[in-house]
């Protein structure tokens, strides 16, 4: 699993057109969770609203192992690939 989810983490950077808002924060936080665990720290706040967005969208996988969102990832990528 962890050379398709290398393969994928290439492959997201040639996709045939760019995912909207919602799927590049899926594809953010399912990559986070599956390299680094459970997001830490503090949740931005003020105007940092892209950082908001990503915290939440991160913390939403919390408790996910990092070989599930590894196989969400690969399996996500290979759907926006066609």
């Amino acid at each position: 699993m962890q050379d398709a989810f290398e393969q994928a983490a290439r492959d997201v950077q040639t996709l045939p057109r760019k995912p909207g808002n919602d799927v590049l924060l899926r594809l953010y936080a399912l990559y986070k969770q599956a390299t680094e665990g459970d997001v830490t720290g503090e949740r931005p706040g003020g105007f940092d609203f892209v950082g908001a967005a990503k915290y939440d969208a991160w913390a939403g996988l919390r408790g996910t192992s990092g070989e599930d969102a590894r196989r969400q990832y690969v399996d996500l990528v290979r759907e926006l690939r066609g």
